[in-house]
């Protein structure tokens, strides 16, 4: 049975006047009661803490009429009455003392509820007391304890404001991501005529479209989605940019059935533009929402991958919510009863802004557009380090391999090799160093591309011209780490801090004499990503190396410090050296490219034991533009990287 708490009134005999001071206080119906095991307060403690277990059998409960009512009623209808808070249960406290007057008490408790999202919602609300004939103190049960607004059959319901998101910024300010206009596309079944022959002509249409503007549009299941909807359903097809939609709105408009709906989503300029970097932002997935019930419901928009997933508490901002009373109708539905007893207002999200340059981000992905390899193109300004551009080729769409690829620079690693040949007095651009077809080290064979030779050349030609054996040759004049220390004056193994994931690179040190020399030329453990030659590449032409920046505000907490002033003359000597590979090496098909010289240097690298097998680089600068490209299993740079880069340049002007 309920266990209420006994009022106690025992007269200390030797207080008399102090008694009956008390006695006709109470009788005049205005005390403040004590907090003690024989007030009304045991008997509110109690019910809060039953409330909060959900046992409210220690509990006695009577109606405003003093008809007792069961515990275990008492503890349906409060779950029924805290409707979708029922299962987070608040924080429960009395607020003070109760209040007697005669035969009755009211306390105050303080409600805390947690709302999703971490959001606090607290208020006081009135607990009324009856002492019975056994002076024990019952709780008075009413709706308005749980919340003084709640009536009998309401409940309690969360309405969700979304935030706006906030988009992310180009180095100008420019929102990269903003509201762009896309069409729908779907189909009405009752009016479909010939399901096969509608799904042959959207299929048509959807492969006409050119890769830039939409993925390939998969139609396998829509025969089965059509024939599983209502008669008037809409069964959406696929999203379309405006443009796209535009470019075959002709073949798909008036086919039976087909259907438009016009709308606006968070896209990048292009389908392509800086993909893999900026990330997606799409309605909530099962995932999401499995991981983090408290943070997304259906329907919220949510960033995957790259800076919309890693800035996304940022940019999502908080939402809003409001708690309002329901009411149950006869045939148990809920409608609202237009109460509001809570309102936290949405916060907006905060803008990322990044270094990215819209044109130069265009014109790099119009050099990969079409590129049937894994590639990427970094482009930073030789100025201040921004990151100008990283686009990716075709591959998985999150996979930064810009920024995050671990792989061999083969011989554009020999601007690193010459500097530090340079650095060391080993050579001039002029001293005559010869270019066999082959050599060997310690039993290993080393040869060049196609098994040229050159004979006893300067070394400025050995570098334009890419001789593997005349640096395989030199590379015992590096020392046991020189290549290791020339590259960190370059950046590469740093701890930078961009705001994104990248790898800086690791270089081959302290090998043995095979490892040394191929080390040398690009090979051997050495391995690097796109961003990281660009930005040692950056750091030739600068004279300095400057941590490339990606993201200014939030600016990166701690970025790596620059690096110290390369040797002037080493500097201005490979400099003539990366200008001859494009004049007269094997990047000469870039010496015609309009605008300013352009300097760089040429790549091939192994990545297996097998020399067909070979990735394809080019890393180099125009004017203020540094970059680098590779393209996985690339073969000859000659023939992919070097093309790219000319695209790129070409598209830049």
């Amino acid at each position: 049975m309920p266990v209420s708490y006994p009022v106690h009134r025992r007269l200390s005999p030797r207080r008399p006047v102090l008694a009956a001071l008390a006695a006709a206080a109470l009788a005049a119906g205005g005390l403040v009661g004590c907090s003690g095991e024989d007030g009304p307060e045991a008997s509110v403690d109690a019910f809060l803490k039953g409330w909060r277990s959900g046992n409210l059998q220690a509990v006695g409960f009577v109606d405003a009429t003093g008809a007792k009512i069961p515990a275990a009623e008492v503890t349906k209808e409060i779950r029924s009455l805290s409707g979708e808070l029922a299962d987070r249960p608040p924080e429960l406290r009395r607020a003070g003392d109760a209040k007697i007057t005669a035969n009755t008490a009211t306390a105050r408790v303080q409600v805390t509820w947690t709302l999703p999202g971490d959001t606090r919602w607290a208020y006081e609300s009135p607990v009324r007391l009856k002492r019975g004939g056994d002076d024990k103190w019952q709780v008075i049960w009413e709706p308005a304890v749980v919340q003084e607004k709640l009536e009998q059959g309401d409940r309690l319901a969360l309405r969700r404001d979304p935030a706006p998101r906030a988009g992310i910024l180009d180095g100008a300010g420019a929102p990269i991501v903003a509201p762009r206009a896309v069409v729908r596309v779907g189909v009405q079944p009752g009016e479909v005529t010939d399901v096969k022959a509608l799904v042959r002509q959207l299929d048509a249409a959807f492969k006409a479209i050119r890769p830039a503007l939409t993925p390939p549009v998969d139609l396998a299941d829509l025969p089965k989605r059509i024939a599983d909807a209502e008669p008037g359903a809409f069964v959406e097809v696929v999203t379309l940019r405006d443009e796209a939609y535009r470019q075959i709105k002709p073949r798909i408009y008036d086919l039976p059935g087909t259907k438009f709906q016009a709308d606006k989503l968070d896209l990048a300029p292009t389908r392509e533009f800086a993909r893999a970097l900026l990330g997606s932002v799409d309605p909530a997935q099962a995932d999401d929402l499995q991981a983090h019930p408290d943070k997304y419901v259906r329907g919220d928009l949510v960033g995957h991958g790259g800076l919309q997933g890693r800035y996304d508490d940022r940019l999502r901002g908080t939402p809003g919510l409001t708690v309002v009373t329901e009411r149950s109708a006869p045939d148990g539905s809920t409608g609202p009863t237009g109460v509001e007893v809570f309102r936290a207002e949405p916060k907006p999200g905060q803008p990322l802004k990044t270094t990215l340059d819209v044109a130069t981000q265009n014109a790099a992905d119009a050099a990969l557009r079409g590129e049937s390899r894994r590639s990427a193109l970094v482009a930073l300004r030789i100025g201040d380090g921004a990151v100008l551009a990283a686009a990716n080729g075709p591959g998985p769409a999150g996979e930064n391999l810009a920024f995050t690829a671990q792989v061999p620079p083969g011989s554009t690693f020999k601007m690193v090799s010459a500097l530090a040949l340079l650095d060391k007095g080993a050579v001039t651009p002029t001293t005559t160093v010869d270019c066999p077809k082959t050599t060997v080290v310690d039993g290993r064979s080393f040869k060049n591309s196609d098994n040229f030779e050159l004979g006893s050349v300067p070394f400025t030609t050995d570098f334009a011209k890419s001789c593997n054996t005349a640096f395989v040759s030199l590379a015992p004049k590096l020392g046991p780490d020189g290549l290791a220390v020339a590259g960190r004056t370059l950046g590469l193994e740093g701890q930078w801090d961009l705001g994104a994931d990248l790898f800086t690179g690791k270089v081959s040190a302290n090998g043995s004499a095979t490892e040394q020399a191929a080390a040398a030329i690009g090979q051997g453990t050495t391995v690097v990503s796109p961003l990281a030659m660009a930005g040692a590449t950056a750091g030739v032409a600068r004279g300095h190396w400057e941590q490339p920046k990606l993201l200014l505000d939030p600016a990166p907490a701690k970025p790596a410090p620059a690096g110290p002033a390369l040797k002037a003359e080493s500097v201005a000597a490979l400099k003539t050296m990366m200008r001859a590979v494009v004049t007269s090496g094997t990047g000469s098909a870039l010496k015609d490219v309009p605008g300013e010289p352009v300097y760089g240097k040429t790549g091939t690298a192994e990545y297996d034991n097998n020399p067909a097998h070979t990735h394809a680089w080019f890393v180099g600068w125009q004017g203020d533009i540094a970059f680098a490209v590779f393209v996985e299993q690339g073969g000859s740079s000659t023939s992919s990287a070097v093309p790219i880069a000319e695209r790129f340049l070409h598209a830049l002007r």
